[in-house]
């Protein structure tokens, strides 16, 4: 909250500056005969940047550092026996005394038994009030200053747009390397993780065993203490739900985007295709209950009933209620790529005396096709990486079969298994989770890049 105002007073004056800047120009060029280098939006824009830069970044410096300095001022005041343990100073025992002391400051608890930590809560309020009220003062003092100065350079020949021009390019240059840099980020975490589990279990065990029981002793004496780590059944998992999931997408989706960009009148189309991109919207969580209380039920009857054993937890309800969800994104992508194929292409054809189912299957389905195929192994991409359905439709079992009807489980999956609670990241078990997310990224990027070289070479041959 606290955030939220000092970003709505720093947003105001901005504002405020941006209106003056602008006014300021107005008055200089009607009061002189020479021209503005710049229109006045450019100077209250520069104006703006002024007064809302320096105050931002303030606010994030003290953003950063005010739970720090305010903590280590209230533990500086505090008895050394209280924050000591029985070998000397003991960081669990000082994260536990600060957290009791945040608790008691921000009311969650109201009273503590410790009369030094019922006294540093009410310091460590005080003290965030301070900083709070000093935070507001400085941020105010500085766009005030900064907003004096930039205000002596609105002048009639000051290259205003030049300088609020250079200003959009830095900031979309460190939008780019942020984004860069979280790439490299997690490339990197994902190679070294995968690096140290190989250190336990060699590739190839990995990439070809048959057994996956990550599940690992605490004793070297117990059973199992060294777990199987062969992900095979993973994979065949992954790929026999997303090929389910497909299998519905594409023919569903392709014809409604047929429909859609070929058969369907403006005003249907209008409604029709708003409606159906309100399933892109619905949560996955949403999806995965559908698909464990209604369609997993729905098949196991149907099954009893036609003499077929499918289990409660199947491939086959979580891959249906996965290409459901993937429907809106086939049909959006193919829908946008049929419409940018020519009109003179349609209007030969009918030229020619083709009908109009003739003309789509000959003429406009060929011409979109590389658009169509891109559009599709992007949502493989993202049927592979989908996590919630499987876990509530299709169960956490690793069994290597392509039997639709069976339980089954996927890398995502088996990646949030790895790392649900307290673990520690110096075991195989849950460093396999990094080897997991090595493959997927590998997967995924593979079908992307094909993806993205069908839809450049569509492009290509008709822009």
């Amino acid at each position: 909250m606290q955030i939220f105002i000092l970003f709505l007073i720093i947003s105001l004056l901005s504002l405020s500056s941006f209106w003056l800047g602008r006014r300021r120009s107005l008055r200089l060029v009607s009061g002189e005969i020479r021209r503005l280098h710049s229109l006045p939006v450019y100077y209250g824009l520069y104006m703006a940047l002024w007064v809302g830069i320096p105050a931002l970044l303030l606010l994030l410096v003290w953003f950063f550092a005010e739970d720090k300095v305010v903590t280590s001022l209230v533990l500086a005041e505090m008895p050394p026996d209280i924050l000591a343990g029985a070998s000397g100073p003991d960081p669990a025992r000082v994260s536990l005394v600060l957290n009791d002391i945040r608790n008691i400051a921000s009311g969650a608890s109201a009273f503590s038994p410790v009369p030094e930590i019922q006294s540093a809560a009410l310091r460590y309020a005080f003290l965030k009030q301070i900083s709070f009220t000093l935070v507001i003062l400085v941020s105010l003092a500085t766009a005030v200053l900064s907003g004096f100065l930039a205000l002596r350079w609105v002048t009639p020949l000051f290259r205003a747009r030049n300088r609020v021009e250079n200003a959009v390019k830095a900031f979309m240059i460190g939008c780019s390397v942020i984004a860069i840099l979280t790439t490299v980020g997690i490339v990197l975490s994902l190679l070294v993780e995968s690096w140290r589990f190989f250190g336990y279990v060699t590739p190839v065990d990995f990439l070809f065993g048959l057994e996956w029981s990550p599940q690992t002793a605490m004793r070297a004496d117990q059973a199992g203490s060294s777990g199987s780590f062969g992900a095979v059944p993973l994979f065949a998992g992954t790929l026999l739900i997303s090929l389910i999931a497909m299998l519905v997408a594409v023919p569903v989706g392709l014809m409604a985007a047929i429909y859609m960009a070929e058969y369907a009148p403006a005003r249907v189309r209008g409604v029709v295709k708003p409606v159906l991109e309100i399933l892109a919207g619905i949560p996955t969580v949403v999806y995965g209950f559908f698909a464990a209380l209604t369609v997993a039920p729905l098949f196991r009857g149907i099954g009893q009933d036609i003499g077929l054993t499918i289990s409660s937890e199947s491939a086959l309800a979580a891959g249906i209620v996965m290409g459901i969800m993937i429907v809106p994104f086939v049909s959006s992508l193919s829908d946008d790529v049929i419409t940018a194929v020519p009109r003179a292409m349609r209007e030969g054809s009918y030229g020619l005396g083709a009908t109009r189912s003739e003309t789509i299957r000959r003429v406009v389905l060929p011409a979109a096709l590389p658009g169509i195929v891109g559009g599709i192994l992007l949502a493989v991409s993202r049927a592979i990486g989908e996590t919630m359905i499987v876990v509530m439709a299709a169960g956490l079992s690793a069994n290597l079969t392509a039997n639709p009807f069976e339980a089954v489980t996927t890398v995502t999956v088996q990646i949030v298994t790895l790392l649900v609670g307290d673990q520690e990241f110096d075991s195989p078990k849950t460093l396999a989770a990094f080897a997991l997310g090595l493959v997927l990224f590998v997967m995924t990027l593979a079908l992307n890049v094909v993806a993205l070289h069908v839809v450049r070479k569509y492009r290509e041959q008709y822009e």
